[in-house]
């Protein structure tokens, strides 16, 4: 089993979970008006309440180049 540090994949990730997530709440709730700033701030909180420093995932999910 190969491990993932949450933070740092977040990081590298940020631009593309943000775009992600505007896309999500757009898709489902249309008449939402929210601060996107505000609430990728609350999600990257709640990233780190559920989630471990170091996630373990199957080796089938991390390439090495």
């Amino acid at each position: 089993m190969a491990r993932i540090k949450i933070d740092e994949v977040f990081e590298k990730l940020e631009s593309s979970f943000r775009n992600a997530l505007i896309s999500a709440v757009q898709e489902v709730i249309p008449e939402a008006n929210f601060d996107i700033d505000e609430l990728f701030q609350a999600f990257k909180r709640a990233i780190r309440r559920k989630c471990n420093i170091w996630e373990t995932v199957s080796d089938n999910y991390v390439e090495i180049d």
